[in-house]
């Protein structure tokens, strides 16, 4: 049989500690644990100088998959009935912009979850309540992602696509955009907080000099998204309210500092393995 670590390493029940034992016996099972956990570590399959500790799903990340799955349904079927004739098939199909952005959104934030589980394996109490928060911002951040890329695309085609609002003013807009940017910020912050997590915990995952390097570079990049989300959020406020869906613009920074950042990390990585090659 086998005992599983929160690392997902997995140790025999044999070198499990048992009532009445010693001291000294204890120590050697730490010993032992230690010696097959360093084994196992390197047997790890690695992907982008990372040793993937998390290669079965936990019942925390199972959970969040299936929410977010239903979040995109709750996309799907918050469009109207099916058309009946061709016209309204056409209009059916002026969604798909607005449903796109919005797939691309949550899928971006499902990745990161699925690529921070599948690096460090964690299934801790912290794990299960950050993962937890993630999946209610993300339900509740549905709909009005929806509405926000809808107007969006209305505004950029004059109305051409079609909007959920029969009318509506740029004051609202602004709102809207409000509501995109704080749940913009939370699921970024979210995602900040289990690398955060998981770089607190490094010395029990074992984490090697460049996996430390790599989680720091995480937690800048989240850092940089989570900023952005904020000084759209302070636009929409400060700014006159016809002005305020301008705070959108804010967003246009992302396309231009993440590559720049992705460089720079890029270049400093190499660097890092040039004097100290990965694990």
């Amino acid at each position: 049989m086998q005992a599983r670590l929160s690392n997902g390493v997995t140790v025999s029940d044999a070198v499990r500690v048992r009532p009445g034992l010693d001291l000294l016996s204890v120590s050697w099972v730490g010993m032992i644990r230690a010696m097959r956990q360093d084994t196992s570590l390197d047997a790890l399959p690695v992907r982008n100088h990372f040793r993937l500790r998390g290669q079965d799903m936990t019942r925390i990340e199972t959970f969040t998959d299936a929410a977010f799955a239903f979040s995109l349904t709750l996309l799907v079927i918050s469009f109207d009935a099916i058309p009946a004739s061709f016209e309204e098939m056409i209009e059916a199909l002026k969604q798909i912009p607005a449903f796109a952005a919005s797939f691309a959104q949550i899928a971006i934030f499902w990745y990161a979850h699925h690529h921070w589980s599948r690096r460090m394996g964690l299934d801790d109490i912290t794990t299960v309540v950050l993962s937890l928060t993630l999946v209610f911002v993300t339900l509740v951040y549905v709909f009005p992602l929806r509405i926000m890329f809808a107007a969006i695309f209305s505004l950029m085609t004059g109305n051409w696509l079609p909007f959920d609002f029969d009318e509506y003013s740029l004051a609202q807009v602004g709102s809207i955009l409000l509501i995109y940017g704080i749940g913009f910020l939370a699921m970024s912050l979210v995602i900040l907080l289990l690398h955060v997590h998981a770089y607190r915990k490094a010395d029990e995952l074992q984490l090697s000099a460049i996996e430390r390097f790599l989680t720091r570079c995480e937690m800048g990049g989240w850092l940089i998204g989570m900023s952005i989300g904020l000084i759209s959020c302070v636009l929409t406020l400060t700014l006159p309210a016809q002005w305020s869906p301008l705070a959108g613009m804010a967003y246009m920074l992302l396309p231009i500092v993440m590559p720049v950042f992705g460089i720079v990390t890029t270049r400093r990585m190499a660097q890092y393995l040039a004097e100290e090659p990965a694990h």
